[in-house]
């Protein structure tokens, strides 16, 4: 039976409630009872797991950024002080250049100096060398120029010796080359 049908049958108040509108209720109350016991502290939970999560994670977050900025002043203050090490390195270096090259320099400059000095020294002991050879050439030929000249010999080493040194001093004040041929063409 509906509810017309009983309405019609006269029989029916409507203010009271009907069967079925209780049981509606009941049940009603009934799944809000197992939302509220068993459903709605898994959600709660749940969703303040999930608000805790971004919480942590916005200030994870916050801190990760203030991290980064702290790691990029520390690079960037790395990087200056690399490049202030880098000048003076460098620097440094061009220090060391110049001051090996002016080592380098005056080791060169005394080393020429010394084969300079050794050169005159060998150039000194040849020109002795020679001197002496001369001497001794010259001496011979003037020994042998004056026996022909004079006719006799010379025997005599003490005599010989005064001859060739006077023929040298003489040689020595002879000033040049002309006046020696004249002399000795005039001579023989």
């Amino acid at each position: 039976m509906t509810v017309l049908a009983q309405e019609q049958e006269g029989g029916g108040n409507f203010l009271l409630p009907n069967l079925t509108i209780v049981i509606e209720v009941l049940a009603f109350l009934l799944i809000l009872y197992v939302l509220r016991r068993w459903v709605w502290p898994p959600l709660s939970k749940a969703m303040n797991d999930r608000q805790a999560m971004v919480r942590r994670q916005a200030a994870e977050s916050t801190e990760a950024t203030r991290r980064l900025r702290q790691a990029e002043e520390r690079f960037d203050s790395a990087l200056a002080e690399a490049r202030r090490e880098a000048a003076t390195i460098r620097d440094e270096a061009r220090a060391d250049a110049k001051r090996i090259r002016e080592e380098m320099r005056v080791a060169a400059d005394a080393e020429v100096e010394r084969i300079r000095q050794r050169g005159e020294e060998q150039l000194a002991r040849q020109r002795e060398q020679v001197t002496r050879q001369l001497r001794a050439e010259l001496g011979g030929l003037a020994v042998q120029l004056a026996e022909r000249i004079i006719g006799q010999s010379l025997a005599d080493d003490g005599l010989r010796r005064a001859t060739v040194d006077r023929f040298l001093a003489d040689l020595d004040q002879v000033p040049g080359e002309p006046r020696k041929a004249g002399a000795a063409g005039g001579a023989s």
